[in-house]
């Protein structure tokens, strides 16, 4: 549904894109990850003809971005970093806008607009004024908008930034089943658990490249193996805790004096968790703590980035 190759783009001196292929396949979400700077909302407003690459091609639901502009505007959603709502409007007047611009005969865009508003649970707030709006109200209106005509893809832009918790939550299930029901879903993300909860594939961009890419699983076992983790009762005791951990795994070791968590990647899971816990407990050192557990999305990302 989503498929670019070799995309380039430039800005003055610095290169935001240096040939970026990219591969969605329809009724799927793909998350783009990367530090500030790596090209994700360059890739995103190429993607939705709102700027052209320098080089390489691109195509969403079979149409060129660049030929194919004006045609593919009507097949796709767009949600940026910032709701673009009018607040002075009302929330059925502002879909109702988004509406004519798509060319739709007014009754009918009428008529989406309440669909939409009682979908995304603003239907009692739909006569009052946007700037009433809490923030999860907004978004879930500017993505309402960019359903107006019901595209089969749809891109966002670091859709959950600035929400809190439960809201997040609420837009993490709204998206969920409009890709349940063959929406192709391209988004930006700072939030690694957001990626980790929603996406089918994740691709990793660093300096304008993609240094990684696969689902959530494959990228977490590109790491290499589990984790154990061991919280310490007692500070003093981190030094002589880290020797036996040495001793008993071989893994790479970090620590932590703060939280008295020593970590170390192991390849036989169980099994060294048996090992370190009888080795610290033949120690007497007392373990407040003992788990086992995969690497998380934010060790990938460390791992794969310069940051």
């Amino acid at each position: 549904m989503i498929r670019a190759n070799g995309l380039r783009k430039r800005y003055g001196e610095q290169e935001a894109l240096a040939g970026v292929d990219l591969d969605v396949p329809e009724g799927t979400v793909c998350g783009l990850l990367g530090p500030n700077g790596a090209g994700k909302t360059t890739i995103v407003r190429i993607l939705a003809t709102l700027l052209h690459p320098d080089a390489g091609q691109a195509r969403v639901d079979g149409l060129d971005v660049v030929r194919d502009a004006a045609r593919l505007r009507f097949r796709i959603g767009l949600a940026g970093q910032h709701a673009a709502v009018d607040e002075l409007l009302t929330g059925r007047r502002n879909l109702e806008l988004f509406g004519r611009l798509y060319h739709l005969p007014r009754r009918q865009a009428r008529q989406r607009a309440d669909e939409l508003l009682e979908r995304f649970d603003l239907a009692e707030a739909a006569r009052r004024p946007v700037k009433t709006y809490s923030g999860g109200m907004r978004r879930r209106l500017d993505l309402a908008a960019s359903l107006i005509v019901a595209p089969p893809v749809l891109f966002m832009d670091e859709p959950t930034s600035g929400l809190d918790p439960r809201s997040r939550l609420g837009l993490w299930d709204m998206l969920r089943g409009m890709v349940g029901e063959g929406t192709t879903l391209l988004l930006t993300t700072q939030y690694l658990d957001e990626a980790d909860h929603l996406a089918d594939q994740i691709v990793v961009l660093d300096q304008g490249r993609v240094v990684a890419a696969g689902s959530p699983a494959q990228l977490k076992k590109r790491i290499g193996g589990n984790r154990v983790e061991v919280v310490l009762h007692e500070a003093a005791d981190l030094t002589e805790a880290q020797e036996l951990i040495r001793q008993t795994a071989s893994g790479s070791l970090e620590a932590d004096p703060v939280q008295r968590r020593i970590t170390v990647s192991v390849s036989d899971g169980p099994r060294s968790l048996a090992r370190i816990a009888g080795a610290l407990d033949g120690a007497g050192i007392e373990i407040e703590d003992l788990s086992l557990r995969q690497p998380t999305l934010d060790e990938v990302f460390l791992a794969v980035t310069a940051a």
